[in-house]
């Protein structure tokens, strides 16, 4: 856990004010497996059943795959954990489930990466999502930021764009390997 008390793709502060300052956090503790996909899954059932949306089997699988995980994953590696002998799942009904949970808010896809991470609070309407990609560990940190908001939000309206989604993705080394790279 980081000194926001998050960890990784699913940070909930802006960290505007506090960017670089970000610093070491130890992967080994933050909250990924069982329990958090539990909660995920608990989420995404309450939202398909207010929306009258189907969360098929597929869909809960590969929400918990995802979630467990703790990195981001492409479609054909969840594809291969919800395989079993004799059983192969197809990497484009990964896919379909990916474009529903994506579609709903639960899933996000690192376009740089072609994978996916998840998300384990709704957007709002219009609201963006700025992850921060390190190079070195493959870490994806999730933030938001009010000052970026505002001025996306400006440089649409001066373009006249309406943007289909909202997510900045920002490549670089995190707190964690510039403390490696300067012990070495």
């Amino acid at each position: 856990m980081d000194e926001h008390g998050t960890c990784g793709h699913h940070a909930h502060e802006d960290r505007t004010q506090n960017a670089g300052t970000h610093g070491a956090h130890d992967h080994g503790a933050c909250a990924h497996g069982p329990a958090r996909a539990g909660d995920l899954v608990a989420r995404a059932e309450r939202l398909a059943q207010a929306r009258g949306l189907q969360f098929t089997a597929l869909r809960r699988r590969t929400l918990e795959v995802v979630a467990e995980e703790g990195r981001p994953l492409g479609a054909y590696d969840i594809a291969e954990r919800l395989s079993v002998p004799g059983k192969r799942v197809a990497a484009v009904s990964v896919y379909r489930a990916l474009d529903f949970l994506t579609e709903h808010g639960l899933v996000h896809r690192i376009a740089s990466r072609n994978a996916f991470v998840p998300c384990e609070h709704g957007h709002g309407a219009g609201e963006s999502a700025v992850f921060l990609i390190c190079r070195r560990c493959g870490n994806v940190d999730e933030t938001t930021s009010a000052e970026i908001e505002r001025s996306l939000d400006r440089t649409l309206a001066q373009a006249g764009f309406k943007p289909a989604s909202r997510i900045v993705e920002i490549e670089g080394e995190c707190g964690a390997c510039q403390g490696k790279a300067e012990a070495e």
